[in-house]
């Protein structure tokens, strides 16, 4: 699943991975803001690596969870939905907006294929110092550079260069992102 082979979304050693994955993510989405520590050691469960001063606001849906590694000082918004069949890594100081959501898993346009439930996944890259707005969607196999910033509402299906501006549906870079651009 991980290396892009098709794979059988029911086969039962991943349906036991997401549902420890999904109970995990109810668990945390169950939690009071102020359990800081509790929150913290269900994160530290749920991924492959997370860094410090990793900050997620409720509602999170997660599949698999193993996949992701995510750096330091990330904060994640409302309601965000993670598909990590394939790798997936968010650097260091990024922002994700409310309503984001992150897939790594493609499905057979055939449909004799979809009535078997195969799928393959391709991985996600989000670079450090990345801000992507609400209501966004990354689509598999992209990766989004260093300093770039998505704008709300984007189907992100195609690679994003560093320190560029992007938007739109399909994203498309928009301009370079310069030291004047800072007020």
């Amino acid at each position: 699943m991980r290396a892009g082979e098709r794979y059988w979304i029911n086969d039962p050693e991943l349906i036991e991975t997401r549902d420890i994955t999904r109970d995990l993510a109810a668990e945390y989405n169950q939690l009071p803001r102020s359990a800081r520590e509790q929150q913290r050691t269900v994160l530290q469960r749920l991924f492959a690596a997370i860094g410090d001063d990793v900050h997620f606001e409720k509602q999170i849906n997660i599949d698999y969870g193993i996949n992701t590694t995510i750096g330091s000082h990330v904060f994640i918004n409302f309601n965000f939905t993670l598909l990590d069949c394939a790798p997936v890594t968010i650097g260091d100081h990024v922002f994700i907006g409310p309503n984001v959501q992150v897939y790594t898993a493609h499905h057979p346009l055939d449909r004799a294929s979809r009535d078997q439930h195969i799928g393959w996944a391709e991985p996600i890259t989000i670079g450090s110092h990345v801000w992507i707005g609400g209501n966004c969607v990354i689509m598999p196999g992209v990766s989004i550079g260093d300093g770039a910033v998505i704008g709300a509402g984007s189907v992100v299906t195609r690679d994003i260069p560093a320190n560029t501006l992007a938007f739109g549906h399909p994203c498309r870079v928009q301009k370079s992102i310069t030291q004047t651009d800072t007020p």
